[in-house]
């Protein structure tokens, strides 16, 4: 049945393809932003990626494991790739991909320096739209380079704008637009506007080529034969590839300048390496033809594996000229490819994408809030990414290339030999992060979910197949490390996924048996590596946390053990989760009911040891707050450093509800005897006759229910009391990282004559500690206030009207937790939502966003945001966990 009962086309299309009727995912917007200084494409002595390929050899050297453009698109394999570049007759560059600053460049980080935006995209990629915009004048590559190293990390990152180059609206827009007439015929239209108030040329390059596969000495999967594209006409050029077949890219005839230019996809190895290439035609053909003016480096018989058609463009002040292409699969071109039927396509997959999104948002959203939705779905629709990444070849070298140094063998990732990485996976930037992170993943699928359930189940499974999760059961975490270790959080993931992937009756039931099974190693895991004690009070390091504490907390502390707050309050979360997945499954197999008792007495085995565990466990009774403890030479002290560390335990909440208790003897028949026998644990477990309730969800009629929670009653209200300070953690945007008390009065630790000094940051980074431009001293993130949202709902479904806390603390205002949740995805919707003076909080001091028609529409989705005044900070295009904005201003009508 089509998805969600639902019958408009995109929804008759994903249900076509999950059913394999068509394959209409097959194209999509695969290709990477940045492909240059990653690690996949690292092949140094000591792991220095970002040197080993940086950004002006991008141009020159053939990639190993992927490929980059400028909003395009790729097959599900990466084997023909489609984007744009551009040349505006004064830049030293042609611009075929985005530019930024490497991690070492930038003074808080890697850094994109672009504007470029994702304006709508349908899930089956039918429908795509996106914006960027070029300067007239030379783009000042040296200028912010020079700008940023000039800047330490007190200062502000130097970005594009700041420059000027935009001063008078002196720059193109180039909107490039995807519209599918069949899954293997994609019409392309790109207009190009002149902003400024002068004319302005500009070159338009729409270029295709064939990712290397042939040039590495390998055979087998992905390993195909050089493919040939070659001019056939005109207007058509004809790319045949082994695995692919034929496709036809063809272009409309239009007034001005016009030719092809083909090369190979190959190494300039005279370039890079004063050595010969491989070939006398190489990959910076168009830049050296175009830019330097060489001759000699085309291939005049029109033959290669990269070719474009280079269009002059004399544009008036205001003017907008189109370019429109057809990809085409088949034998032969489309007799008259651009007839009234490429109009017609166009404007109906554009009207299909209204309808699909229409019937997904509630009607009252206001114009605006369906504007920051509709863009949120866009990006995280456009940062799905072609991912190939072979750690055991990767680490062996290739045959007919230098062999890797030695120590490649013990170096980044040299564990993790099994990864076989050749999918289309959910990233969550990719710019900055043009790889895969497993807790930004499981965000990532919560907005998904609501457009596409079927990915959205799929790229769960994904890290969990053997290709990924490591042979412990350890899941990976990213390219950098895949051993560190990110916050459990994908039996949550899987199981919200499960229940709003379909309504009750048609769920998912045996997509959740394989979550729940991969997770139990995953779970194991967690047991046996980071409880070193056996008490039940686990650390994990950094926990994607990056700099929020006192010291490296991945990293041995000598003489010394840490007791995280946080890592304890995880495996809990988790085990909460595992909990329910087994209550539901056990509802048709009772052989879940005794994984259903495992995972409750392992709940209350850690809440009892936060509470308990040497006597106060990870509670510290006098500051009303759960901390990291310390112990070194047999004296355990806390740390009392005040941060959504001591938060997470607040997360980890549960109920049982009586009814659904009942309809499971075996689990009912445990769960009695251990309140019988064990009433030392059983009194944490709170029991009450409840009331029906408001709280959106699916048992909220009331009835018997048990809580399951880290924090007593009276302590989640000390808890609050912290959290809803204005003083504290409470923002006008969401809750901060860390609380402001340590603004004018850092928090301070002495450890041996070692001194310590954490100071409340609200935005971007000034300590190296897990450095780059990621910052958890102060600003507000999108996960863990998203999470906190989701407990306060489970604290007010159990407790009801009969809990209410002063919000903000010392207003004098109480409200239910139900309220307060409400009011918090309302702070976090207002960071993207234009206020009234027309304003974004996000979009931070810059006036074009609010005044200027051509920028108010436009939208960045960042990383994080600035703790005071919510301007958006880190990655610009991190629409994988801030596309939860959709999420809270839907639920919040």
């Amino acid at each position: 049945m089509p998805l969600h009962h639902l019958t408009d086309p995109e929804s008759k299309r994903l249900d076509e393809d999950e059913r394999r009727v068509y394959d209409w995912k097959r194209w999509g917007p695969y290709l990477s932003e940045r492909q240059w200084g990653t690690v996949r494409e690292d092949y140094s002595a000591d792991g220095t990626c970002w040197s080993y390929l940086p950004h002006d050899h991008a141009r020159s050297r053939a990639y190993r494991w992927g490929e980059d453009g400028l909003l395009g698109l790729t097959d599900r394999q990466c084997r023909l790739c489609f984007s744009l570049a551009l040349w505006n007759e004064r830049d030293p560059i042609l611009k075929e991909r985005l530019f930024g600053l490497s991690g070492p460049e930038g003074n808080h980080g890697e850094d994109v320096k672009e504007l470029y935006y994702y304006l709508d995209s349908t899930p089956t990629h039918s429908w795509m739209r996106a914006l960027y915009k070029y300067p007239h004048g030379e783009f000042p590559y040296g200028q912010l380079v020079a700008e940023n190293a000039r800047r330490g990390r007190g200062a502000p990152e130097y970005e594009l704008l700041d420059t000027g180059i935009f001063d008078e609206n002196r720059y193109f827009d180039v909107e490039v637009c995807y519209a599918k007439a069949g899954p293997d015929d994609v019409l392309i239209a790109i207009d190009v506007t002149n902003r400024g108030p002068a004319p302005a040329r500009l070159h338009v390059l729409p270029t295709l080529w064939a990712r290397n596969t042939w040039s590495w000495g390998r055979e087998g999967e992905g390993y195909w034969p050089k493919p040939n594209l070659e001019v056939a006409g005109g207007h058509s050029l004809r790319a045949s590839h082994a695995s692919l077949g034929t496709f036809w890219l063809q272009s409309e005839s239009i007034p001005g300048e016009r030719h092809w230019m083909v090369t190979e996809n190959e190494t300039n190895h005279e370039r890079l390496f004063g050595a010969k290439s491989e070939s006398r035609y190489v990959k910076d053909a168009f830049h050296r033809s175009l830019v330097n003016g060489e001759s000699g480096v085309l291939n005049p018989g029109l033959r290669g594996t990269k070719a474009a058609l280079r269009q002059l463009l004399d544009l008036a002040p205001g003017e907008t000229q189109t370019l429109r292409l057809r990809l085409t699969g088949g034998d032969d071109p489309l007799v008259a490819p651009f007839g009234r039927e490429f109009q017609q396509v166009f404007e109906r997959r554009r009207h299909e994408a209204d309808v699909f999104y229409a019937q997904r948002s509630p009607a009252s959203l206001s114009a605006d809030e369906r504007l920051v939705s509709r863009q949120a779905y866009a990006g995280l629709l456009w940062s799905k990414q072609y991912y190939g990444y072979a750690v055991h070849q990767w680490l062996a070298g290739d045959p007919k290339q230098p062999q890797p140094p030695n120590s490649r063998r013990t170096g980044r990732n040299s564990d993790w030999e099994h990864v076989y990485a050749r999918d289309i996976l959910s990233m969550p930037d990719k710019w900055e992060y043009p790889w895969f992170a497993a807790w930004d993943l499981a965000f990532q699928m919560l907005p998904m979910v609501k457009v596409d359930p079927q990915f959205a189940k799929s790229q769960l499974l994904l890290l969990m197949r053997e290709w990924y999760m490591h042979p412990s059961g350890q899941l990976p975490a990213y390219e950098f490390a895949f051993g560190d270790v990110n916050p459990p959080v994908h039996a949550w993931a899987g199981f919200r996924v499960y229940k709003m992937a379909a309504g009750r009756g048609a769920r998912d039931r045996a997509f959740l048996e394989r979550v729940f099974h991969k997770l139990l190693l995953n779970f194991t895991w967690w047991v046996n590596r980071k409880d070193p004690g056996g008490h039940n009070l686990f650390g994990g390091g950094f926990l994607g946390l990056d700099n929020i504490g006192l010291f490296d907390r991945s990293q041995p502390l000598p003489g010394a053990h840490l007791e995280q707050s946080d890592g304890t309050a995880w495996m809990a979360f988790f085990c909460s989760y595992m909990l329910e997945i087994a209550l539901e499954l056990a509802q048709e197999n009772p052989a879940y009911e005794d994984m259903a008792s495992k995972f409750f007495e392992h709940y209350v085995a850690i809440s009892d040891a936060a509470n308990r565990q040497f006597g106060t466990g990870l509670w510290d009774a006098e500051d009303g707050f759960y901390y990291d403890w310390l112990t070194r030479d047999g004296e355990r002290s806390p740390l009392r450093l005040r941060s959504v560390v001591g938060v997470i335990p607040v997360l980890a909440v549960g109920v049982l509800e009586q009814s659904a208790i009942d309809r499971l003897p075996g689990f009912a028949k445990r769960l009695r005897w251990f309140l019988d026998n064990r009433p030392d644990l059983a009194q944490s477990l709170p029991f009450r006759q409840c009331p029906p309730t408001d709280t959106p969800g699916e048992s909220d009629g009331g009835g018997a229910r048990r809580l399951l929670s880290i924090a007593s009653k009276e302590k989640l209200i000390r808890i609050c009391r912290r959290l809803f300070s204005e003083e504290e953690f409470l923002s006008p945007y969401g809750l901060r990282s860390l609380s402001k008390v340590y603004a004018d009065a850092p928090y301070v630790h002495d450890d041996r004559g070692k001194r310590t000094v954490v100071q409340y940051l609200p935005g971007e980074s000034t300590v190296p500690i897990f450095g780059g431009n990621s910052n958890w001293r102060g600003p507000v993130w999108f996960p863990i206030n998203y999470l906190l949202i989701e407990a306060l709902e489970r604290y007010h479904h159990f407790y009801g009207e009969t809990l209410t806390v002063e919000y903000p603390t010392g207003s004098g205002q109480h409200l239910t937790l139900a309220a307060v949740a409400k009011d918090l995805s309302a702070r976090l919707s207002c960071l993207m939502l234009r206020g009234d003076s027309g304003h974004r909080p996000s979009h931070g001091g810059e006036a074009r966003y609010a005044t200027d028609p051509h920028f108010r529409d436009l939208l960045l989705f960042y990383e994080y945001f600035h703790g005071d005044d919510g301007h958006g900070l880190g990655a610009s295009h991190q629409t994988g966990w801030t596309a939860l904005v959709a999420r809270l201003i839907e639920r919040g009508v």
